[in-house]
């Protein structure tokens, strides 16, 4: 222990900083799930009586899910490439996060999870280690990996795997935001296939949202990145943005830059950062529906959202109507592991979306569109959709 006349200014600072208090040690630990009070205990739990379970898994290796806690167990896997508004700031400085996320699987969802930050940013390289990591988990939550990255490992992981691989920086946001946008919706009189949404970045969160939304029955919808709207005729693309201006620009129509687009629009989905100026959200249509999501800080501040929107969400805790994704990843990830789904599918996206909306659909107001993660309902009206879906799609395997 340093003495305290000893310390820098930094370290002193930290040792009042309750954020680092909470964090020391780490936010997790290891519990045992069977008591070891004495050699009968023990023989049973080790040598020699885990050796007949060991030889039954080793002729039938789908007893693992009888006898392991791999059926409940999640992989929250990162490279520390895209961390919350850190962006890449390597696999241990992502460390605390990852234990977060594992900390709120177990609160919210009753899941297991374990942190796996990977040193390595190379696609083959991730891919590999995870599918080797893969028979002591029973799901892979995939967590702030870099775009255009993220889709490719996904991909390969879900083509390689017969567990739920779900990459929560997409995936969470859309259900979340789906949910919020639903309520918003109803609230001013619109309806999904008749607004006009303007979605701000291309990156994962972006490109699961705006197809999310399309699933939904969303029909004009204009993505934009820095050098404006998606569309095909626009170059260079990569093959997800090419993708995503096929089903959005290309059908519409609709060019341009942030300016152009946002004129009469009725839903602003900001998830990329930066600042709108004040005149272009000044131009969208009565009744606006604006969503911020960047943090620490929103598109659209919310003081300033309020002057022409009536309905406006954040990132952020401390403002009215948070997107969290809390909120979605430890129910769906329940209802996956209850019916030891084989894959999380776009259906089971959609009625976790539904059932977050639900909840409080009977009570929305402005400032309460979406559920808060303490609702005891959220966790359980999740998990009964998505095992419902898991089912309705062919994928429960119980």
């Amino acid at each position: 222990m340093v003495a305290p006349e000893n310390l820098t200014d930094l370290e002193k600072a930290r040792a009042q900083d309750p954020v680092f208090a909470l964090h020391v040690g780490g936010k997790m630990e290891i519990a045992s799930r069977v008591a070891l009070a004495g050699p009968d205990e023990l023989s049973m739990a080790y040598t020699p009586g885990v050796a007949r379970v060991c030889e039954a898994i080793a002729a039938d290796p789908a007893l693992s899910d009888d006898f392991t806690w791999v059926p409940n167990t999640v992989a929250v896997v990162t490279d520390g490439t895209a961390v919350l508004g850190l962006g890449d700031i390597g696999p241990r400085a992502a460390k605390p996060v990852m234990e977060c996320k594992a900390v709120l699987f177990k609160q919210f969802g009753g899941v297991d999870a374990i942190p796996i930050c990977l040193d390595t940013v190379d696609v083959d390289e991730i891919v590999e280690t995870v599918v080797r990591l893969a028979p002591s988990f029973g799901g892979i939550n995939l967590e702030d990996i870099s775009a255009p990255r993220c889709f490719e490992i996904e991909d390969r992981l879900k083509q390689a795997l017969d567990i739920p691989v779900f990459h929560d920086d997409q995936h969470g946001t859309a259900v979340v935001v789906l949910a919020a946008l639903e309520n918003a919706l109803r609230l001013t009189g619109r309806l999904m296939e008749t607004a006009k949404v303007v979605v701000s970045g291309a990156g994962a969160a972006g490109v699961a949202v705006t197809r999310i939304l399309l699933a939904a029955g969303l029909k004009d919808v204009s993505v934009l990145d820095r050098s404006g709207v998606l569309h095909s005729a626009r170059g260079p693309l990569n093959d997800s943005k090419r993708a995503l201006a096929e089903i959005t620009a290309d059908v519409t129509g609709r060019t341009g830059a942030l300016v152009d687009v946002m004129v009469g629009a009725d839903v602003f989905i900001g998830l990329s950062g930066g600042t709108i100026p004040e005149e272009i959200v000044a131009t969208m249509a009565p009744d606006a529906i604006i969503f911020g999501l960047a943090n620490p800080m929103p598109e659209v501040h919310p003081e300033v959202a309020h002057r022409y929107a009536r309905v406006v969400a954040t990132g952020r805790s401390d403002f009215p109507n948070q997107i969290n994704n809390v909120l979605a990843f430890p129910g769906i990830f329940r209802g996956a592991f209850d019916v030891r789904a084989r894959a999380i599918t776009e259906g089971m996206k959609l009625a976790a979306a539904d059932a977050l909306a639900l909840i409080v659909a009977e009570e929305i107001r402005e400032d309460y569109i979406i559920p808060s993660p303490f609702d005891p309902r959220v966790g359980p009206a999740v998990a009964a959709a998505v095992s419902e879906a898991a089912r309705r799609d062919g994928v429960a395997r119980r």
